[in-house]
């Protein structure tokens, strides 16, 4: 088995269509996305990031250049480094993903721009299947963080719930080309603690207005005299086969000079309302798994848990 092809920075559009189709047959199989977002979206973006392309693994398909299997290191953040990849269906079982995982390991620690000492290297797992256990197992890996994904049955919500916000502040709809930096501000002091939302550049928030999903009507931003004080972003997934479009409660996020007001209750509400306004039936939602107060938040509203992300390291 040849090592992966190593590139850096963005690929190009037929690579990346690739990895792409590489990603919706193991979802088609596994059930669950093996990519997340982002590195769908650094996929063809000039951001920090190390793609290890493996072909040829399966013998039956030897030298005709298909891609079995895929891994990307981002290398954004300084001083750590995290990874997603991806076996083909048929070319499992034969050492890749252990091939990619131990390349992607190689190059955070080789990679001393962040830190002298190389980077902390982490891997997520989509799904939290069996096989990826097995192989950060193997690669000496545990868990150091779980990220859930919660449902609820929009068609069962009560017809009037959290609906107001609290006196005094007004909601509207994000504007393109004016609410791009104060959304910014705000979501960086919401999330200052947490590794990936507490960081979007401007880079990341114009990728995601581009994408087709991307919907102002439901982009939803709270003001208080003009003030922005939190936000609610919502997303609609596409049907697909037999199933159909789900919602999603993309992004809430309330500054903390305004935490206790009930604003992030009110704005998830809105949220909720706008996805079931579209005629959806289901929405979903991730947070993380050590979150009691947002998970017993979401569960008042009538989210349960319906899968998790796992992240090794």
């Amino acid at each position: 088995m040849t090592s992966p092809e190593v590139r850096r920075g963005p690929l190009d559009d037929d690579t990346a269509a690739q990895v792409r189709r590489l990603a919706a047959a193991a979802e088609s199989v596994d059930g669950v996305a093996p990519l997340s977002e982002q590195p769908l979206l650094h996929l063809t973006a000039a951001a920090p990031t190390v793609h290890l392309l493996a072909r040829g693994s399966d013998g039956a398909r030897e030298g005709d250049g298909a891609l079995d299997g895929y891994a990307q290191l981002d290398l954004d953040a300084p001083g750590t480094a995290s990874a997603e990849l991806v076996v083909a269906p048929g070319a499992r079982r034969r050492g890749l993903g252990r091939l990619l995982l131990d390349g992607a390991r190689t190059h955070a620690v080789e990679d001393r721009t962040g830190d002298p000492a190389g980077r902390r290297f982490t891997v997520w797992a989509h799904g939290d299947l069996p096989p990826a256990r097995a192989l950060a197992s193997g690669a000496g890996l545990s868990v150091v963080r779980e990220l859930w994904r919660m449902g609820v049955d929009l068609t069962a919500l009560p017809a009037d719930g959290e609906r107001r916000p609290p006196r005094g502040i007004e909601i509207r709809t994000f504007e393109v080309g004016r609410d791009e930096e104060p959304w910014r501000r705000v979501n960086a002091r919401a999330f200052a603690g947490h590794p990936e939302q507490g960081r979007i550049s401007r880079a990341d928030l114009d990728a995601r207005i581009a994408e087709p999903w991307f919907d102002p009507a439901g982009f939803l931003l709270a003001e208080r005299d003009g003030v922005l004080l939190g936000s609610v972003w919502t997303k609609v997934h596409p049907a697909r086969g037999d199933e159909d479009a789900v919602g999603e409660i993309y992004v809430v996020g309330v500054d903390p000079d305004a935490q206790g007001l009930g604003l992030g209750g009110a704005l998830t509400w809105r949220g909720l309302e706008h996805l079931r306004g579209l005629g959806l039936r289901r929405a979903m939602l991730y947070t993380e798994g050590d979150n009691e107060v947002a998970i017993r938040a979401y569960s008042r509203a009538g989210f349960g848990r319906t899968g998790v992300d796992v992240q090794f390291g």
